[in-house]
C-alpha cells in the first residue's frame, strides 16, 4: 500500500513547477511617484517637518551616529543626528488579480 502511494508522489515532486517572474529595474520603480517633492539630504528635522507636515510614525535614532526615520504616506526620511541623510519613495501597491 505503502509503495502504491510513493509512486505518485515521487512523481508529482519531480515535476517542475511553473511561476511567472516578475522582475521591474529599481529605476522604474514608483513611476508615478519619481515627481513627487521629498527632503533633500542636509535639512534639518524642523525644515522637514514645516514643508512636509508631521510624520505618519517616527523611529528613534539607532546605532552610533544615531539614525532616525519619519515615515510620510508616500516617502521615509532617514536622519543622521537631526539632518537629513537620505529620502526614499515607498513602493506602490500593485492591484491584485
Amino acid at each position: 500500500m505503502n509503495k502504491l502511494l510513493l509512486v505518485p508522489l515521487l512523481v508529482l515532486l519531480s515535476l517542475p513547477l511553473a511561476a511567472e517572474q516578475v522582475v521591474v529595474p529599481v529605476g522604474q520603480q514608483a513611476a508615478e511617484k519619481q515627481t513627487l517633492e521629498r527632503p533633500h539630504r542636509g535639512i534639518s528635522k524642523e525644515r522637514v517637518r514645516e514643508q512636509f507636515g508631521e510624520p505618519l510614525t517616527m523611529q528613534n535614532g539607532v546605532g552610533e551616529p544615531p539614525i532616525s526615520s519619519w515615515e510620510y504616506s508616500d516617502f521615509v526620511v532617514y536622519f543622521e543626528h537631526d539632518l537629513v541623510l537620505h529620502s526614499v519613495l515607498k513602493r506602490s501597491e500593485t492591484p491584485t488579480e
